[in-house]
């Protein structure tokens, strides 16, 4: 599982890095350590659907379940992600990004605010 983080750069820009997940032991299986989170939301997108310039409208994850999702940059770069794939979405202030869901299928996703 890829999880990047977007963020708003000095330049005023939108940015991708990808983050290192850190697990540790837990009782059952590796993890990570807990987030605090507002709650959970589940979208869904039709193939083809365009959000042009945008900021995320408060930090939170957005996973990809279904379908998948190019988000453009002012850099004029897009990037592919993908079922089981992550964005910490911090880009709120900034030029922002672009979002086009991709496939033959709607893209469904979870998001999930962030306590600040």
């Amino acid at each position: 599982m890829r999880i990047f983080r977007l963020f708003s750069g000095d330049d005023q820009q939108s940015h991708l890095e990808e983050l290192k997940m850190a697990f540790a032991p837990g009782q059952f299986a590796e993890q990570t350590a807990l987030q605090p989170a507002t709650g959970v939301i589940f979208t869904r997108m039709a193939p083809g659907a365009f959000v042009d310039w945008h900021n995320a409208p408060r930090r939170q994850y957005v996973i990809t379940l279904a379908g998948g999702v190019e988000i453009g940059l002012g850099d004029g770069s897009v990037h592919r992600f993908g079922p089981g794939e992550g964005i910490l979405a911090e880009d709120l202030t900034g030029k922002g990004h672009t979002t086009r869901a991709v496939g033959d299928g709607p893209r469904v996703m979870v998001i999930i605010p962030l306590k600040d």
